[in-house]
């Protein structure tokens, strides 16, 4: 009977022991705890954050994507425009844009979300999506007057809470990078009609190219698509290296390509990945977690990622 007691004590102070990291996280982060969270490792977790907050804000830079994390995918239960959508929803482009970029979408949209291909299986699709986009895209001569119209009259929406991060970094010098395979004119037109575009803020995404009359021609640069983030652009340039001594990362995606978005950050000692998961919750949810340190499921808000900016610029004070 007295083996049978301490063996079972034993096992009690494992169990204790293993709930541990749990509770001194939600402790930390209370959002941590809200029922659209997941974690995996919350140990790992809590170190991370808590060695943040000890840095504090002059050690920290973010990293993000836009189009559905920052922006909302649903809001009040009605889907939202990503960068791409908003040239379809207005009354700017003619019909055969919007019916062909619909198309386009309809068909390589459940390519790009289907955790049952490999990412090397998605690249060659989404480049051959992102190539007729473009193509069909730069048959329309649009104006940056008809970009910012379209953006106004869209329903692409900031994430609740996102004019408070947007500022809060600018208020604090922390830089923040947004890294997008969407379009960098719709991005740019949509911070500053629902917030500030803040001169901390880098935006690198897909950029319009225009004529002397002002009317689109094509596209600067290379392109980049969902699952190119860790190639060129920002990784040629010397962003990274400037921020050498911000040796702690957040970064924050919607998609797996996204984890490599911050690959050329120098000196990394702490960096704590927050995934949205926006659709097909069930079939994905287990592999976001193998690869996003904190999964947040079908949310319209930063809640949890401002709760954690929160307590890094609170060790400052």
């Amino acid at each position: 009977m007295y083996r049978s007691i301490l063996v079972g004590f034993y096992h009690y102070k494992i169990r204790s022991l293993a709930r541990k990291p749990l509770f001194m996280m939600k402790r930390l982060i209370p959002e941590l705890s809200l029922q659209n969270v997941r974690i995996a490792n919350p140990e790992h977790v809590t170190e991370v954050i808590q060695n943040m907050i000890r840095d504090g804000q002059n050690k920290l830079q973010v990293t993000a994507d836009f189009d559905f994390t920052l922006t909302k995918f649903k809001a009040n239960g009605t889907r939202c425009a990503g960068t791409h959508n908003v040239l379809e929803e207005g009354h700017v482009l003619p019909e055969f844009y919007k019916d062909e970029a619909r198309a386009l979408r309809d068909h390589y949209f459940p390519i790009e979300m289907n955790p049952k291909l490999t990412i090397e299986e998605k690249i060659p699709v989404m480049v051959e999506w992102w190539t007729k986009a473009h193509g069909l895209l730069s048959k329309c001569h649009i104006t940056k007057d008809d970009v910012r119209i379209m953006v106004e009259n869209s329903t692409a929406r900031l994430r609740d809470g996102c004019t408070w991060f947007f500022d809060q970094l600018q208020a604090t010098d922390i830089p923040l990078l947004i890294f997008s395979a969407g379009i960098g004119d719709v991005i740019i037109e949509v911070i500053k009609h629902q917030a500030t575009l803040h001169d901390n803020m880098k935006v690198v995404s897909n950029y319009l190219e225009y004529d002397d009359q002002g009317k689109m021609t094509g596209f600067q640069d290379e392109m980049i698509h969902v699952y190119n983030k860790n190639e060129g652009a920002i990784h040629d340039s010397d962003y990274f290296q400037k921020l050498e001594h911000r040796n702690n990362v957040i970064l924050m995606g919607d998609s797996l390509g996204d984890l490599h978005m911050a690959d050329g950050a120098v000196g990394v000692q702490n960096k704590l990945k927050i995934g949205f998961l926006n659709v097909k919750v069930e079939e994905s949810l287990e592999l976001y977690m193998k690869k996003y340190d904190i999964v947040i499921l079908e949310d319209e808000t930063l809640n949890v990622v401002n709760a954690i900016l929160r307590k890094v610029l609170q060790s400052e004070q």
